[in-house]
Formats: structure tokens, C-alpha cells, sequence
């Protein structure tokens, strides 16, 4: 016995017998010609609906490239009770940085020049976690001494 008939304990009904239950027939070339037609219609409205995803993808897309001797920052994903950077997840950073980009390793992979105290850390990241970082004088803070 098939496994078919064996799970739902009823023969199982070709394509092209669907037209009834009760009724059997084959249609012959007619048939294969119309089911070729709806593959095909079914194939063009596929490529469309891919299309105009595509379409709706590329707009937040962007191409970014990056050369050696840039200054990026890297986007640090916050994983619930992960301190990898030394701070609570509510406080931590979204970028940190900036770093040198070393040398680029594929078509969307940087290697980056990192701080000494993240070694512990691979120095190769993809383009997405990168953001190209705008030298502005505004963003060094002078600390000016206290007096008690």
C-alpha cells in the first residue's frame, strides 16, 4: 500500500482526474496545455510581485565603500544581558568608535584597526554594521577639573 493511501486511507487523486470526485476522466493534450498556460501566468506574476519587492528593498539600501585609512564607527548590536563593551545594554552606545579601516577582505568585509582593549573581539566586519564617521571638533568633550 502507498504511504498515501496508508495515512488517509483513500487512493490518492491525480491533477488530472480533479474535475469530480465522483467521475474519472482524462482530458488529454487540452488539459496539459491549460495547466502549462497557468504555470506560466503564475511564473510572470512570481517575477513581478519579486520585482516590485526588490523595488521597495532598494530604497533603504545604499552601496557603501570604504578605503583604507577611513574612519568608521561599528554598530554594536544590544543582546539582552550581553556587556560586551562594558556597559549595561540600556546604556550602551549604538556606535562606538571611530576605527581606521585597515584593508578591505571581500566585497562587503572591513578590516578594522581596533583598540587594544578588544582584542577579544574579530577585527573583520561586514559593511552593514559600519557607518561612515564625519570628523567634527564638537564631539571631543574637555573635561575641566572640579574644585571642592
Amino acid at each position: 500500500m502507498p504511504p498515501y493511501e496508508a495515512l488517509y486511507r483513500r487512493k490518492y487523486r491525480f491533477p488530472t482526474y480533479w474535475d469530480e470526485v465522483g467521475k474519472r476522466k482524462l482530458l488529454g493534450p487540452e488539459l496539459v496545455q491549460q495547466k502549462k498556460e497557468k504555470v506560466e501566468v503564475i511564473r510572470k506574476r512570481l517575477i513581478a510581485t519579486q520585482n516590485r519587492q526588490k523595488k521597495y528593498g532598494d530604497q533603504s539600501r545604499n552601496d557603501v565603500l570604504f578605503e583604507p585609512g577611513d574612519k568608521v564607527l561599528l554598530k554594536i548590536s544590544l543582546w539582552k544581558g550581553l556587556t560586551r563593551f562594558g556597559k549595561k545594554v540600556m546604556l550602551s552606545p549604538g556606535y562606538i568608535g571611530p576605527f581606521e579601516v585597515l584593508r578591505q577582505v571581500g566585497k562587503v568585509a572591513y578590516e578594522l584597526a581596533l583598540l587594544l582593549q578588544m582584542q577579544h573581539l574579530h577585527n573583520v566586519f561586514n559593511a552593514s554594521l559600519l557607518k561612515k564617521y564625519n570628523v567634527d571638533t564638537s564631539h571631543v568633550i574637555k573635561l575641566e577639573p572640579i574644585e571642592i
